[in-house]
């Protein structure tokens, strides 16, 4: 981890993100893989006078939500909260809770697959303003639709549904949204998770385990996955979700739309692949905190490139290019 660099993210996100000031009161969650960071983190916020606790979770990767699950009211008592593990916090029942309760909750899930921190990624340093704004448009047009339509040059053809789910965003900063918002820059909907079908020819990310060699397909039926592809990208995404012994993270829950310049869909780090300008990205399993209602193990996400979306036949994104 190269720290000066690593420290100048730290307070993004502390400073301009969560705009934190003396006599705050914070805990910063994070787990042995991350606990460097999470320690600078602590040491901005107590230089700027804020009452800092840090938790250390027993366990970590992508179980680590089950005890917030299991333990809803763990942030009571708190102004903000920083989730800085390994495997994001941010569907939990007890961030849910926290947000609910007017406790800013930052998801900052810190994977990477190279051997920095995303502390120290420049898509850290981008324009939150920028971000707001074009979210804001993207979400004036997808406000009445109950269908999204994707299709790509590939093959991809799926079709998402939203009736009584509402599309908000995420650019880092709690002010611009409401007070619960996470390092990933992008337009979200917690979809219903009954109705997602069609098919997905991934060509990006596969969330935390990289970027795809070779683009596979996966089909869906019913709001879940019902075949993925025999390939090697497919054989891992496979044992991925299986790993988890839950069924229900076959289940779409999420479908976002990347708003970051700055970040790249390279498969080295979780957040800036779906955060990626020009993506579009699936997400599967747990969704409470989004505003579905879909529990689950965990949460991860599948990102793709150059999309066309259409709300109810409406196109506002042209390869990839946002056209609203």
């Amino acid at each position: 981890m190269n720290k000066e660099k690593a420290l100048q993210g730290a307070e993004i996100v502390v400073k301009n993100w969560i705009a934190a000031v003396s006599c705050d009161n914070i805990l910063i969650v994070t787990d042995k893989t991350h606990r460097d960071e999470g320690l600078l983190l602590k040491e901005v916020c107590e230089k700027l006078g804020c009452e800092t606790d840090i938790m250390v979770t027993e366990k970590d990767g992508k179980l680590v939500g089950l005890y917030f699950d299991t333990n809803p009211h763990i942030f009571s008592g708190y102004d903000y909260i920083i989730a800085a593990t390994d495997y994001s916090l941010v569907t939990t029942a007890a961030a849910k809770n926290a947000i609910n309760n007017g406790i800013g909750f930052l998801s900052l899930p810190l994977h990477t697959n190279d051997s920095r921190s995303m502390l120290e990624y420049d898509f850290m340093r981008c324009d939150t303003c920028a971000g707001r704004l074009l979210a804001e448009k993207l979400i004036k047009k997808l406000h009445n639709a109950h269908i999204i339509h994707v299709t790509t040059q590939r093959g991809t053809d799926m079709f998402f549904y939203k009736k009584d789910r509402h599309a908000k965003f995420f650019n880092g900063n709690l002010q611009d949204c409401g007070g619960y918002s996470s390092a990933s820059m992008e337009v979200y909907v917690p979809i219903e998770e009954k109705r997602t079908h069609g098919k997905l020819i991934l060509d990006g990310s596969m969330g935390y385990i990289g970027i795809t060699d070779t683009p596979f397909q996966i089909l869906f039926s019913g709001g879940r996955i019902t075949e993925i592809e025999d390939s090697a990208d497919g054989k891992k995404l496979k044992e991925f979700i299986d790993d988890y012994g839950d069924e229900k993270m076959y289940t779409a829950s999420e479908f976002g739309i990347g708003l970051n310049p700055l970040s790249r869909c390279d498969g080295n780090c979780y957040i800036e692949d779906e955060s990626a300008l020009g993506t579009f990205h699936i997400g599967f399993g747990r969704n409470l905190a989004l505003g579905g209602s879909w529990q689950a193990s965990g949460h991860f996400d599948l990102t793709a490139h150059k999309p066309d979306v259409y709300a109810d036949g409406h196109k506002i994104i042209h390869n990839g290019q946002i056209i609203v």
